[in-house]
């Protein structure tokens, strides 16, 4: 059981050194983690079921996901290619355009939401 217990903690301790560097390093995690302290109470007090408040936290905590596996890329690109490379830009440009497509989900399912409340 021990074994188990540590490896639970070094796992722990890695990812929240995955959030402070990223946190540190990228404006945009910080301003979704800002937009998420918003969203998640806010789809909390909404009127709707509750798998609509779940599929609402859901999509903010897929544009999280999406951010901190592009920041992981362009680290791991950064590393591998410093100087500029067309195969380079296009790593970094595709993690940038998986982040966007979540933000575009997340924007979907409460522009829906919101929209359906109203009718």
């Amino acid at each position: 059981m021990g074994k188990h217990l540590a490896h639970f903690l070094a796992a722990f301790r890695y990812s929240m050194a995955g959030f402070r560097d990223t946190w540190g390093s990228e404006m945009a995690f910080r301003q979704e983690v800002l937009l998420a302290c918003v969203l998640v109470p806010g789809a909390m007090v909404l009127p709707v079921p509750l798998l609509a408040k779940l599929y609402l936290i859901g999509a903010m905590l897929l544009v999280l996901i999406t951010e901190l596996l592009n920041s992981g890329l362009e680290a791991i690109v950064d590393l591998a290619s410093p100087g500029k490379h067309d195969l380079a830009k296009k790593a970094k440009d595709c993690g940038s355009a998986a982040v966007f497509i979540a933000l575009v989900h997340l924007g979907a399912a409460w522009g829906l939401t919101l929209f359906n409340l109203t009718r």
